[in-house]
């Protein structure tokens, strides 16, 4: 199956927007403050935050889904959203991602800057954002 622009420009916006909320409106302050701990209670605090921005992810795309009749493959979009959630997961236990960060050379601006681990965290999702709407709508088939 090949997906039209349209089609991948509706999923993709509507996976930015649920995350945008989930990551920010959904997530409770437990969670958040929770999900980089070390252990199983911070893998607890992320898998739940995980849960609930998927949770809104699937709400948004199946807003998109029904209301602009697209022809998406339930397979696709199932494996689009594991793909989006493990991500999520691997990136907000944070020291995965600060590593990742240090490894590629960021690692001065991960610890100097404040805002440095949030722009990095935030583009980290919507990097696997796009290669999750391009799974969603078969583009990678």
């Amino acid at each position: 199956m090949s997906a039209d622009p349209g089609t991948f420009a509706a999923v993709g916006f509507a996976l930015y927007a649920a995350h945008m909320v989930g990551d920010h409106w959904v997530q409770t302050d437990r969670e958040a403050l929770g999900k980089g701990a070390a252990g199983w209670s911070g893998r607890f605090w992320a898998a739940r935050h995980v849960v609930s921005l998927t949770a809104v992810k699937v709400l948004f795309l199946a807003a998109v889904w029904v209301v602009f009749g697209l022809s998406l493959a339930p397979v696709a979009v199932v494996v689009g959203l594991v793909v989006d959630a493990l991500s999520h997961w691997w990136a907000d236990r944070r020291h995965t991602l600060a590593k990742l960060a240090r490894r590629v050379g960021k690692g001065t601006w991960w610890e100097r800057d404040p805002q440095a681990p949030y722009l990095l965290d935030q583009s980290w999702h919507i990097g696997w954002l796009f290669v999750a709407a391009l799974i969603v709508t078969g583009v990678t088939s």
